[in-house]
């Protein structure tokens, strides 16, 4: 299980690339191991270009090294204490895409204006509290914010969006939609003010996209 996610977590990283959400070493993605208290994430300042399956390291949920050659990503605290506190995620994704990122900056939330936020995301995407890398404040900034949301994605102030997801992959397609909805809200912002969707409407296309759409 653990050289399969290790395989899966280089196809994800270039998947971030592939959507233009990180740029040289910036940005991560995680994976729980099913039924250990382990994670795998990806190493500290190695290029997506270079990534292997063996340079991917697993990690507890304490964020300490466990199996790999390479000092994990600086971000594993916060990952580890997502995965500690959240068992319900097996997968963490950080980037610093640049419209997701440029409203973490200004600390405002994404509101819920198009009914694409309502399906993926259950509302508005929240803001997380200002924390630096080094411990597991940024990790602890997540759970808590996310606690009150259905969204799958945090803006942290002034660093940019996690997300996460019942997998790794689930939580890349978060990131996506994340930088997607950032930047055709600023868009529509450019124009005048944007009106929120109703919450009635919100639960029932979330409801609807999150157990009715796709296949069976």
């Amino acid at each position: 299980m653990i050289q399969q996610l290790r395989e899966q977590l280089v196809d994800l990283h270039h998947e971030l690339i592939r959507w233009n959400l990180v740029v040289w070493t910036a940005g991560n993605v995680s994976a729980r191991v099913p039924g250990e208290d382990l994670f795998v994430i990806k190493p500290s300042g190695v290029s997506y270009d270079a990534l292997t399956p063996e340079s991917m390291v697993v990690c507890d949920l304490d964020g300490r090294l466990v199996e790999g050659d390479l000092s994990p990503s600086s971000d594993t605290a916060a990952h580890a204490y997502v995965y500690k506190h959240r068992p319900d995620v097996g997968g963490v994704v950080h980037t610093h895409s640049p419209y997701a990122t440029a409203w973490a900056a200004r600390g405002e939330p994404i509101p819920c204006v198009l009914t694409a936020m309502a399906d993926e995301f259950g509302g508005e995407i929240p803001v997380g509290p200002f924390a630096i890398i080094g411990d597991d404040s940024i990790g602890r900034g997540i759970v808590e914010t996310l606690a009150n949301h259905r969204s799958p994605a945090v803006l942290m102030r002034s660093h940019g969006p996690f997300t996460i997801g019942k997998d790794a992959k689930a939580a890349v397609k978060a990131a996506v939609m994340c930088e997607d909805v950032a930047r055709t809200v600023h868009i529509a912002q450019q124009f005048g003010p944007v009106e929120p969707v109703d919450k009635a409407a919100v639960d029932r296309l979330y409801d609807r996209y999150q157990n009715v759409y796709g296949q069976p």
